[in-house]
């Protein structure tokens, strides 16, 4: 059991926006929010699953949306509306305590992101709640049925969800993970492209078998290599690399962004022209939220479930997808995949094909 200081959590965040592959939602919005709770002298308590009884609830607190910028089309179509004081993902968390008329003990984070793990880490920390070290992903994801409770046969129902303007439902029962996706994703659009989301409410017991235990941990590791490679004047993305045991695969600037916010999801393709030993050469990479698959010359080369990561090197930061600017100095690093991933459901489930590549996925590292 750990008290995380607030250089763990920043670490935290930082990692886990590397691993978030473009998505995982707002590093800035994560910070402001761990500030938020600390402020109010709120208590950030890391856990392992061994720390906690084999009956105790574990929930799973997240935001499911795109994470693209607001346009003024959809800022003004919900002029008029209240918004809540009180965080919705908070009010989420109570709301399914109270149908299920018992205490949550803990909460876990969805997937590794700076804005989904700050969210988990906020949503605890308000709450009086133990943060676990794990979590269903290991890296970032775009779809709810990316995730290793969905590999382990872990219901997601019920599930609560509240959006910016209060307005809250409880989901008793969904046929599976993809009708939940399309059902949440639904809401989320008509929800400002957001949608506070509590779920996958079970024992210790269950859910100790059926997540990446360490996840967090890793998350900080990560976090602590950028740093110290930072405050050092390092290469900064051959020290994540390292980290991550993993491998710098392309250098060079931003030739072109092109994206859109479709059915509540930022997809689109980054383009990048490479320099110095990849002088000559392009890279591509399609994003849906997160960094899925690329091409060098125009053939495939690192695809998911491989952690495809950008980091600017302008800014010395990791790259949320949309803010890809042109000229922008990049590096695009590769990780290996959470072995949960490749198996053979795993890869039915987030490998290339399920996103239309008729390829078959071959570990890049």
């Amino acid at each position: 059991m750990i008290k995380l200081t607030r250089q763990d959590l920043i670490d935290i965040l930082y990692g886990a926006t590397i691993l978030g592959t473009g998505g995982g939602g707002s590093l800035s919005d994560g910070i402001k929010k761990i500030d938020e709770a600390l402020n109010l002298n709120k208590e950030f308590i890391l856990v392992d699953f061994d720390e906690l009884e084999d009956d105790d609830l574990i929930a799973t607190p997240y935001s499911c949306g795109a994470i693209s910028p607001l346009t003024e089309e959809e800022i003004k179509k919900y002029e008029g509306l209240p918004v809540t004081e009180e965080a919705s993902h908070v009010i989420a968390l109570r709301e399914m305590e109270k149908y299920l008329g018992k205490e949550v003990k803990a909460v876990i984070s969805t997937e590794l992101g700076g804005g989904n793990t700050a969210i988990a880490f906020y949503s605890g920390a308000m709450a009086g709640k133990y943060i676990v070290d794990a979590d269903p992903a290991g890296r970032s994801v775009p779809e709810l049925q990316h995730s290793t409770y969905y590999l382990n046969n872990v219901s997601i129902h019920p599930m609560s969800l509240v959006n910016k303007f209060g307005e809250s439902v409880i989901i008793t029962n969904v046929v599976n993970d993809f009708r939940a996706e399309s059902l949440v994703r639904a809401l989320a659009v008509v929800s400002q492209n957001s949608i506070a989301v509590v779920d996958h409410v079970e024992p210790t017991k269950t859910l100790k078998k059926a997540v990446i235990r360490g996840a967090i941990t890793n998350a900080l590791k990560i976090g602590r290599a950028y740093r110290t490679a930072k405050e050092n004047n390092e290469d900064i993305s051959e020290k994540i690399a390292d980290s991550g045991k993993g491998k710098v695969i392309f250098k060079g600037c931003i030739f072109s962004n092109d994206w859109d916010t479709l059915e509540g999801f930022t997809v689109g393709t980054l383009t990048i022209k490479g320099s110095g030993e990849y002088n000559n050469d392009e890279f591509k990479v399609w994003y849906k939220n997160e960094n899925i698959i690329t091409w060098r010359n125009g053939k495939y080369d690192a695809v998911v479930p491989d952690l495809i990561c950008i980091f600017n090197e302008d800014e010395k930061e990791p790259l949320l997808n949309p803010y890809g600017k042109e000229g922008m100095k990049v590096s695009v690093i590769v990780l290996p995949a959470p072995k949960e991933w490749t198996t053979e459901k795993g890869l039915k489930t987030f490998g290339p094909r399920h996103f239309g590549h008729d390829i078959d996925w071959k570990p890049y590292i």
